[in-house]
């Protein structure tokens, strides 16, 4: 719960507040506490991880390493180390035959561990702090081609090819996760093409739930957030529905930046003589020049 509520308020500051603003308020120092300390907070977590903990992260906290062993099966390609190629491991001078020696392929330089992020031994067979960087890989070959020896004694392999056997590509697990995988970018090119161009959110003021000003009304204060999502200047149009002959205190048609999310405090003023309950069901509109409308539910209080 504690972390929920760290992200939720993460989140506000991300969508409430202009990164355009954020950037110039937060390095003239005119930023407020939250969106300071979540740039704070982002930068330590990114200093922490990618210059401290480093190789702790890819062990002990990368998804990655714990849900793979789930998912592949002896004809997934990995990054191996040819045993029986490889061992016995050995030192030995360069123009000397392996064989006469009674040794593998492999020099046992260890530079396949040094240049490794999380620091394991691949010959050890496979672990799940391999991350498939392919690193080794590349260690590995420089010292085959020096020495004189074939590449490959490291290489993306599968468990079946390293016991001899064929590999089969087209498999049942690998159709059905590529099914999955068309699936859900249809999912994903769906949703972006069904976002509204806009969007509308109602804060009623809690403060002060009514109150009569001069002319004799009823008023109502709200806060409209309006969001423009388009890449293009917006301007709109607001209106109300659910009151007959409702003043409305403040500005009807705005225009708003790209990507601006847009604070507009209004009121609406009642003559209480037309309402018939003391609590009505209103709805606030958003319209623009592209006959794109947005309607948003709220309430109008007359008295408790």
């Amino acid at each position: 719960m504690a972390w929920y509520c760290v992200s939720h308020r993460f989140y506000l500051c991300r969508y409430f507040v202009p990164v355009k603003s954020l950037v110039v308020d937060f390095f003239t120092w005119n930023s407020s506490f939250w969106p300071v300390f979540w740039v704070l907070f982002f930068a330590g977590c990114t200093y922490a991880n990618a210059g401290w903990m480093r190789s702790i992260m890819c062990i002990h906290m990368c998804p990655y390493s714990r849900f793979q062993s789930a998912m592949f099966d002896k004809d997934t390609f990995i990054v191996g180390y040819d045993t029986k190629r490889g061992e016995a491991r050995g030192p030995r001078p360069r123009k000397a035959d392996p064989k006469q020696l009674g040794l593998g392929d492999c020099i046992d330089c260890d530079l396949c561990v040094q240049v490794c992020p999380t620091g394991i031994d691949i010959r050890d067979g496979l672990q799940y702090e391999c991350i498939n960087c392919g690193a080794c890989i590349d260690a590995c070959d420089k010292t085959m081609e020096r020495m004189g020896y074939d590449k490959g004694l490291i290489s993306y392999t599968t468990e079946h090819r390293l016991e001899g056997h064929h590999t089969h590509i087209m498999r049942p697990k690998l159709l059905g996760y590529g099914a999955i995988l068309v699936l859900m970018i249809g999912l994903f090119f769906v949703q972006v093409a069904s976002v509204d161009p806009a969007g509308l959110s109602v804060l009623r003021d809690r403060n002060q739930l009514f109150r009569t000003n001069n002319s004799g009304e009823i008023e109502n204060t709200y806060t409209l957030k309006v969001i423009n999502k388009t890449q293009q200047v917006q301007q709109y149009t607001l209106d109300v529905e659910g009151l007959s002959d409702v003043s409305w205190y403040g500005r009807q048609t705005i225009q708003v930046d790209p990507g601006e999310v847009l604070n507009l405090p209004m009121s609406l003023g009642v003559d209480p003589e037309t309402l018939d309950s003391p609590v009505s069901t209103i709805q606030f509109i958003l319209s623009d020049s592209q006959d794109f409308t947005i309607s948003v539910e709220s309430r109008f209080i007359k008295k408790l």
